[in-house]
């Protein structure tokens, strides 16, 4: 018996050794596994591999292969020829002396607003710096200090931006110093040193002659910057080197800090992956530039009353002038408001886009929510964003260490003398008198969600510490999508304006494409001529005819051109940035290249490049020979504005936001209409 027990208990041994040898085997194969799929050999050693990734697009094609040789695909994807020979040359062309090193006046900028706003306050500070002759103290953006919960591993300015690049950069403009001397730090921590609260677009003069003098005699002042903009956009022609000062600021010099720009180049790379272009939409629909401009009536909910009640604000402040109700429909009929995501998605599926377009939507704020989105997903089925490109830990780890606000403030544990008195309470028997009530307890608002002060009050509540983290996480979400925007095979903006009637983050992505490349396809869309077209097809949204379609397609590729004029008038008196030619580029002709007579009246006057950017450039005669009829091309996809899947009937229904259906042609009248736009193209 003893042998039979001795012999089972060295069985069980066994399997148990077997066992664990069997987990640890197991756990070594999946460590080999994800370390496998994390990295891969190269020719340049290991590097981390980025197609393996958890993320919620999977992307749906129709067609496998997308052919880059049709005429089509040209037009939908192309450059635009007419703007080859616009190249960008920031570099200073006349005499431009080295900043004085040892200077001995400091100019500290505090900068307020968003993210456009503060990319041209930094542009304008650097220009200021360079104008008095003064070192520039790396600026403080506001939405970025400690106080507003940020990591403590930032300081302000290199929350957003690499700050060795910025001092790197400009070496040569300006000298830029991170702190001010120890005996300078004191007099600013005790509020001693001059300060300026600069208005929007101040001229040259007003810094020559009000801030000069008093730099000069306490050797440092502060400039508050709190409209996005300090200077004015449009400079004297004898200061013409500061604009491009403005343009190696903006295009060189800020760069976002590292973690920012691995983050969207993930993102790039995932949108690439699929071996497909995309279209960057930007709505631009922002509470701020809604009320602005009197847009309220375009939503009909609860969106209505909170823009109404911002533009009250707007009112009493003087940054609006006019009335509290406006009629919405005729600010929409005169292009002030901006274009709804359906109407964009419309536009662009009858420029020929198909369904299975893939499109990046930026923007840090959506006003109306998802709903609005809604008919846009509807049109097209790859409409992708940041969330749902990049996991949580991946935007999580851009914002770095931050603080648990929620625990931040913890309550005092009760003295011994409470507590006992707590207990004897407890066990006191009847009481004489009913407790009062407890105390209520704070209201809290969700700014991104319902906002249920408007019911309650005509008081916005102030900001929690929390909400102004998420602002400064806005900035970021913001920096992610310009890269991804800027780096678009095409981009369409829904608005250009923001909530002070200036140029907004859209302006500045079509300004940034315009100067590093002039070919990108950026939709400059005359907001007012889509509505005219909007309306004509109002009771049948989605059953468009053939001459509105054809319509619509020259409007879209005239803008590609044409509206770099309109731009140049509406924008750049306001914003540089926003349209930074013919200053910031110069002009290269070549025989194989359009002429200049070609181009709008606004860049013929940029200067000829230098005889070394000519350098290295292959001629292609035969391409410019095919693509000479882009423009009146009118080949593509007519009417379909949704899929047609196998089995069901021409005529189909989409609700879309209670708007009507679509008639879906037959595969005959499709070809006889793109048979006779080809004639008709062959004609002009």
């Amino acid at each position: 018996m003893k042998g039979d027990v001795g012999g089972k208990m060295v069985i069980k041994s066994k399997l148990k050794w077997v066992g664990l040898v069997g987990l640890v085997l197991s756990a070594l194969s999946l460590f080999t596994h994800f370390l496998l799929a994390r990295y891969s050999n190269t020719d340049e050693g290991v590097t981390e591999y980025q197609a393996i990734t958890i993320f919620s697009w999977r992307p749906i094609f129709e067609n496998a292969d997308l052919s880059t040789t049709n005429k089509l695909y040209r037009r939908l994807w192309g450059p635009v020829r007419r703007l080859e020979s616009l190249q960008p040359h920031a570099k200073p062309r006349e005499h431009y002396a080295v900043p004085v090193s040892e200077s001995n006046r400091y100019i500290f900028v505090r900068i307020r607003g968003g993210f456009h706003e503060i990319r041209s306050s930094i542009c304008d500070a650097v220009v200021i710096a360079r104008l008095l002759n003064a070192t520039l103290v790396i600026p403080e953006i506001q939405s970025t200090t400690s106080s507003k919960g940020i990591s403590a591993q930032f300081k302000s300015f290199a929350y957003l931006y690499n700050e060795d690049q910025f001092m790197a950069a400009l070496a040569n403009d300006i000298t830029i110093v991170k702190t001010l001397p120890k005996s300078l730090k004191g007099a600013r921590r005790k509020k001693e040193i001059p300060s300026f609260k600069v208005p929007n677009s101040q001229s040259p003069y007003y810094y020559l002659h009000h801030v000069l003098p008093v730099l000069k005699r306490h050797s440092v002042v502060e400039l508050v910057v709190s409209d996005g903009g300090c200077l004015q956009a449009i400079l004297p022609p004898d200061l013409e080197e500061y604009q491009r000062l403005r343009c190696r600021v903006a295009f060189h010099a800020l760069s976002f800090r590292q973690e920012v720009q691995e983050l969207a180049t993930k993102i790039l790379h995932r949108l690439r992956a699929p071996g497909r272009p995309f279209i960057a939409y930007d709505p631009g629909m922002t509470r701020d530039a809604l009320a602005y401009y009197g847009c309220a009536e375009l939503f009909q909910d609860v969106h209505t009353e909170l823009i109404q009640h911002r533009r009250l604000w707007m009112l009493k402040r003087g940054i609006v002038k006019g009335n509290l109700t406006v009629d919405s429909n005729t600010q929409r009929l005169n292009g002030s408001c901006p274009l709804m995501p359906e109407e964009i998605g419309i536009i662009l599926r009858a420029y020929g886009y198909s369904w299975d377009t893939i499109i990046y939507i930026s923007g840090g704020e959506v006003f109306g929510g998802q709903k609005k989105l809604i008919p846009f997903h509807a049109i097209f089925e790859n409409v992708v964003d940041r969330t749902s490109l990049t996991t949580a830990w991946e935007l999580n780890k851009i914002y770095g260490r931050e603080a648990n606000l929620v625990d931040k403030y913890q309550k005092t544990p009760p003295s011994a003398e409470k507590e006992m008195k707590y207990e004897a309470w407890k066990t006191s028997g009847q009481r004489p008198r009913p407790l009062p009530p407890p105390p209520a307890r704070p209201k809290s608002y969700n700014i991104e969600g319902w906002w249920g002060w408007v019911a309650e009050s005509d008081n916005e509540p102030e900001s929690t510490v929390i909400e102004l983290r998420t602002n400064a996480h806005k900035l970021l979400w913001e920096a992610i999508d310009y890269m991804v925007c800027v780096e678009a095979d095409v981009f369409v903006p829904g608005f250009d304006r923001d909530g002070k009637g200036r140029p907004s983050f859209a302006s500045l992505v079509m300004g940034h494409r315009l100067y590093h490349s002039a070919t990108a396809k950026s939709f400059r869309l005359d907001r007012k001529e889509i509505a005219k077209h909007m309306e004509e097809i109002n009771d049948h949204l989605y059953e468009a005819n053939h001459t509105w379609i054809k319509s619509v397609r020259n409007h879209l590729s005239k803008s590609l051109v044409d509206g770099l004029t309109e731009e140049s008038k509406a924008s750049k008196s306001l914003s540089f940035l926003s349209f930074p030619v013919p200053e910031c580029s110069c002009l290269r002709s070549e025989s194989t290249r359009p002429s200049t007579s070609q181009l709008p009246a606004a860049l013929r006057v940029a200067r000829s490049c230098p005889a070394w950017m000519g350098e290295g450039v292959v001629s292609r005669p035969g391409e410019k020979e095919n693509d000479d009829d882009l423009d009146d091309d009118d080949s593509g996809p007519i009417g379909l504005f949704f899929r047609q899947t196998g089995g069901s009937s021409n005529r189909n229904t989409v609700s879309s936001g209670g708007r009507g259906g679509g008639e879906m042609m037959s595969s005959k009248e499709e070809t006889q209409m793109e048979d006779q736009e080809e004639m008709e193209g062959g004609d002009r």
